[in-house]
């Protein structure tokens, strides 16, 4: 069968080459139009999973998406505050016992002035747990100074930003440098001083990155008004009790007396904290929990088991693209449009290829008549028609590939620079350069097999319905 295949097609070069031609180049604009797309789609996942998101984000369920600095979408409200993580405590001890998770760390984030040598900048705040943050996230390189460390004040900058300030003042911030936030909102002004720990870069910085500074979670908090501890009113003891046994009044002096050795600070502070009850409650104090995953774990997956453990304590789940912004989510929706355009084009050659099809398979009449007559049976015609397509299909996929790839290495040896910061950070780096993605020439080899097989259906049932008669009637 294959051999009788073979031959049928060289037999018919001139409509072999038309379905080859037509299926090649819709594989082709595939193949070029993913590579790209891909090449930024792993970009940003670089950027975000390894330096700033995780593979997943706990937040608190909300009628608008979130990223980690606001809403994806525009909101009503003249200001969009991101909601506390509520019963962040209950939480926490779930995922410590999920297998699946590499590790996580909490954030609360904001924004603020920075106001250094006189100028003013506006920045993105991360606070964080410096104990379980930079252990997670390794696309954080140490420049300068010291990484942050628990109960200790202090604030990271990335490289690009400290350029930024030296290109305005003409000093580049130094160690130690006092760096002063102040922050607006319904509460009034906040302003906190914290010096400069640390100069860092980001292994593939995202768009926005640059302009993010890392602070203990407590000063981001404090810029934010946001609560961290609730403590209960409770009774206090009389005051004049603290007198009662400690002091004697000496009538025949006129003077107070009073025994030292029980009056003391010491004895103050055992009275207080033995009668005075403080109850600190330190959930709500997060504005998200990063995840980051196993290397064998399928996001969407585990992404669908999470929310239903998290289903009481009104949290969601989302992945890396929700909670970096709208530069992820616009490449995915650019993906899925370019996708859709390849689908509507590919109808169309589908349709085309069909027509040519149908004209070979009426041109064939007589063949597939006499193969009737001696026996031939509907499933053999069926194989025969789909496989002389499949080689169609999979020759077409396989040149696809071929010109795609010398393409890519032709495009990549022009050295095309670009200066859009946007698709500098898009593409990483300022040279347009398209690596070869074994995944999407799979993809792009499968495409060309759906279309070859795909237009192959009504032909092949137009095929089997030729009767042996018609041979001998056209001889």
């Amino acid at each position: 069968m294959i051999s009788l295949a073979y031959k049928n097609i060289i037999k018919n070069k001139k409509d072999s080459l038309i379905v080859i031609l037509l299926i090649t180049v819709i594989t082709f604009l595939f193949f070029i139009g993913n590579t790209i797309i891909g090449k930024a789609s792993r970009s940003l996942r670089s950027s975000y999973i390894e330096s700033l998101t995780g593979e997943v984000v706990l937040q608190k369920k909300s009628q608008v998406t979130m990223n980690l600095f606001g809403a994806n979408a525009a909101v009503i409200e003249d200001y969009f505050n991101i909601p506390i993580f509520p019963s962040s405590n209950e939480v926490l001890e779930i995922l410590r016992n999920e297998k699946n998770i590499a590790g996580f760390t909490p954030l609360v984030t904001g924004s603020a002035y920075m106001d250094l040598l006189d100028i003013r900048h506006p920045v993105l705040l991360c606070g964080i747990d410096p104990v379980t943050y930079f252990d997670l996230f390794p696309g954080i390189i140490l420049l300068d100074g010291n990484f942050l460390i628990p109960e200790v004040s202090g604030a990271m900058i990335t490289e690009d930003l400290a350029k930024d300030i030296q290109n305005q003042t003409g000093r580049y911030p130094e160690i130690g440098m006092p760096f002063m936030f102040t922050s607006g909102g319904d509460a009034g002004f906040r302003i906190r001083e914290v010096p400069l720990t640390g100069i860092f870069r980001y292994t593939n910085p995202g768009q926005f990155m640059k302009d993010i500074v890392i602070l203990g979670a407590q000063t981001v908090r404090d810029l934010n008004s946001i609560r961290t501890a609730e403590y209960i009113d409770a009774e206090l003891p009389d005051i004049d009790s603290f007198f009662v046994d400690n002091f004697s009044l000496d009538d025949s002096i006129n003077e107070v007396s009073y025994d030292t050795s029980l009056f003391s600070t010491d004895y103050l502070i055992n009275v207080l904290g033995s009668q005075t009850e403080r109850v600190l409650q330190m959930d709500g104090d997060w504005h998200f929990i990063l995840i980051r995953l196993n290397n064998a774990v399928v996001i969407g997956s585990f992404i669908n088991f999470i929310n239903k453990r998290l289903e009481p304590y009104d949290i969601m789940a989302v992945d890396w693209r929700i909670a970096s912004g709208i530069s992820s989510i616009l490449t995915l929706l650019i993906q899925f449009l370019f996708n859709a355009g390849i689908l509507l084009i590919s109808i169309t050659g589908i349709i085309a290829i069909i027509n040519i099809l149908l004209i070979y398979i009426f041109r064939r009449v007589k063949e597939i008549g006499t193969l009737r007559a001696i026996g031939a049976t509907d499933s053999f015609i069926r194989k025969l028609i789909y496989s002389e397509n499949i080689v169609y299909s999979c020759t077409a996929g396989i040149i696809s590939i071929f010109v795609g790839s010398f393409f890519l290495r032709w495009f990549n040896g022009l050295g095309i620079t670009i200066t859009n910061n946007i698709l500098i950070n898009l593409f990483n780096g300022n040279i347009l350069h398209f690596d070869f993605m074994f995944s999407v020439a799979v993809s792009s080899f499968m495409v060309a097999v759906i279309l070859g097989l795909a237009s192959s259906v009504y032909p092949v049932e137009v095929a089997v319905k030729i009767k042996p008669i018609v041979a001998v009637q056209r001889g």
